[in-house]
């Protein structure tokens, strides 16, 4: 039996694996960080006193925290810089470009490994990396040359037929997808795709679907390495990185889909989750306030010529605020030259600057109650800087065809035409390679890591919030302009945990010395950021109760020394709970209530040690 390409990613990189507890650890070629998680990621690696990265590439990325309306963003940047020329990291500057769209574009390459400390790495999956989102810690125990520890993902294998019908598009794809399959469809599994189809869509087209896959929590997604991409490689002047990596045609999968993408047609996420998911057929005629097309999801030349073509001669209805970002500093100069940035500027679009922006709460808040439809990959509540702004997640297409309307409209049977452009050998004006001389600088606002006492075995406290299912990481540690300059700040940064529904969290934590947190199915669903267990690890939480965890806050909690417990327990604020456990069980009682509940843990032998530890970085 042949092996399907996941398979074939994998057993190129495996180090170990134990058969019993199903966990694998592969090597990591290549790492990736931006400036929201990165600063705590080099905080944590500098910590482990080594000279200079162990991994064969790692780059360092600005682009989410680019508003400097203070010194706090600006010293962080200037660390980041500092840090990567010190340790032999490539640095791509604030302006450059968001890290998916520029790794795609400029490091991407078949066949490798990358770990990354953004939930949105498997982007690269779409030219054949397995490219896998992680917290920071474990980003920089990778280079530091550690190998990553995961639990082996099954291979779910979607065979694409066809091809897509004038006015659909991959995000359409995708949308279809997590619509069928929800946000926890994903967890611990890779998305393959294979099938005639596929040859159908650009490498641009299948990083879009690969990026979203991490709204199906999954590990990550992959598509074949072949001529498409040869193509694109050599589109970008790096046609010497391609290697041809496809599926043996006798191979296997752990799930099996098969989706003709003639049938599908313009989809929208609704508020406030992306498995929301109605045709936009249904949603026709809900008046729009707000169109922003940009985003690691669909900030491509691709994406942004589509969205060009459809707004090309007319202009955004007068009561829609239009802004488009363009995905790098090579897009924004091919759009120019094309006379794409033409067409949005007399349609009356901003041009805003080329990061992730409006996406990761960056400005462009949308007004009140205001229905805001973006190119994004997440509409988490509050996540836009509106907390009663509805947010619909659609295609460039559907979001230029509803600026010009005012109201959300299909594109159905839309045809686009190409702004043809000379082919650019790319911008290396804000890449930064290491010459090893610089010395670290830390600004003010640059604390140092907290430190965690070891475990006894024992977790006890009050439970001081009860949660539902679907709890994302946004609404543990919220990003924006408010929260993110405080990235490496984590006494002052803590102040905010679960600040969007519970105003009150930190401060009762504070009052009854932390404890217990009680949630329902995936939570931890969305961001890597680590913030959001370090955070509350730092108010004193020993332990989170949930029916499942998202694959990458569970690994971050056990990184931070929390207690991930899988168990329905039904538990009141400040009822009073003791937890005992072992390698392999945990007794939970609800001393207020008189309830007993003996569960199984599912943790591996170093999950283990890392919590009776108190962390991993007290291990080291």
């Amino acid at each position: 039996m042949g092996k399907n390409l996941t398979e074939k990613l994998l057993e190129t990189h495996i180090v170990s694996e134990d058969e019993k507890s199903g966990v694998i650890r592969i090597k990591i070629d290549r790492t990736l960080t931006q400036d929201a998680t990165g600063t705590m990621a080099y905080l944590e690696f500098m910590g482990f006193g080594i000279d200079k990265v162990r991994t064969e590439l790692s780059v360092s990325y600005v682009d989410h925290n680019t508003l400097q309306n203070g010194f706090m963003n600006a010293d962080d940047h200037r660390f980041l810089q500092t840090v990567a020329d010190r340790y032999g990291i490539v640095f791509s500057k604030a302006g450059n470009g968001i890290c998916h769209q520029v790794n795609l574009e400029r490091f991407s390459r078949p066949g490798k490994t990358l770990l990354g400390s953004d939930s949105h790495t498997p982007t690269a999956g779409g030219i054949g990396m397995l490219a896998i989102g992680a917290g920071g810690l474990d980003v920089a125990c990778a280079m530091a040359g550690l190998p990553f520890s995961l639990v082996k993902p099954k291979v779910v294998g979607i065979k694409l037929v066809g091809a897509l019908r004038a006015g659909v598009s991959a995000k359409d794809v995708i949308l279809y997808i997590l619509g069928k399959l929800t946000t926890k469809g994903g967890v611990n599994k890779v998305i393959e795709y294979y099938g005639d189809g596929v040859k159908t869509l650009s490498v641009p087209e299948r990083a879009t679907i690969c990026n979203m896959g991490a709204e199906l929590g999954a590990t990550s997604s992959v598509f074949p390495s072949d001529e498409v991409a040869r193509e694109f490689l050599k589109s970008v002047s790096r046609e010497e990185d391609y290697e041809k990596i496809e599926r043996d045609e006798d191979s296997v999968y752990d799930e099996n889909y098969v989706i003709d993408l003639g049938k599908i047609e313009p989809m929208a996420a609704c508020p406030d989750s992306p498995d929301n998911v109605k045709k936009v057929s249904e949603l026709e005629g809900i008046k729009v306030d707000q169109v922003l097309i940009g985003s690691c999801t669909n900030s491509g030349y691709g994406d942004l010529e589509k969205a060009a073509s459809v707004l090309k001669g007319k202009r955004a209805h007068k009561s829609v605020s239009l802004a488009v970002a363009p995905g790098s500093r090579r897009i924004l100069k091919m759009i120019a030259e094309s006379g794409i940035e033409d067409a949005f500027l007399g349609a009356g679009a901003r041009i805003l600057e080329t990061a992730c922006g409006p996406c990761i709460g960056m400005g462009l808040s949308p007004s009140t109650n205001a229905v805001s439809l973006r190119t994004f990959n997440r509409n988490f509540l509050g996540r836009s800087g509106t907390m009663s702004a509805g947010v619909y997640l659609v295609s460039p297409e559907t979001a230029a065809a509803s600026a010009i309307a005012g109201r959300i409209t299909s594109p159905l049977g839309v045809k686009t035409e190409k702004f043809p452009v000379r082919d650019f050998a790319g911008d290396d004006a804000l890449v930064f390679f290491p010459t090893y001389t610089e010395e670290v600088v830390m600004g003010p606002n640059i604390k140092p890591l907290p430190k965690f006492p070891p475990s006894d075995g024992k977790a006890e406290g009050k439970v001081v919030i009860t949660l539902g299912d679907d709890i994302t990481t946004d609404h543990i540690m919220p990003a924006g302009a408010k929260v993110l300059p405080y990235r490496s700040n984590i006494e002052k940064i803590s102040e905010f945990v679960f600040s969007n529904i519970d105003a009150g969290f930190s401060e009762r934590c504070k009052a009854v010395g932390g404890g217990i947190i009680v949630a329902g199915k995936n939570y931890g669903q969305g961001s890597s950021r680590e913030h959001a267990a370090i955070a509350p690890r730092y108010l004193g939480i020993r332990a989170v109760i949930a029916q499942s965890f998202a694959r990458i806050h569970k690994k971050n909690l056990i990184n931070f020394g929390i207690l991930p417990v899988e168990a329905d327990v039904k538990a009141d604020l400040f009822d009073e709970i003791s937890i005992v456990f072992d390698k392999t069980s945990a007794v939970i009682t609800n001393k207020t209530k008189n309830q007993i509940t003996e569960v199984p843990l599912d943790l591996s032998e170093e999950d283990y040690g890392i919590i009776m530890a108190g962390g991993l970085l007290n291990i080291f």
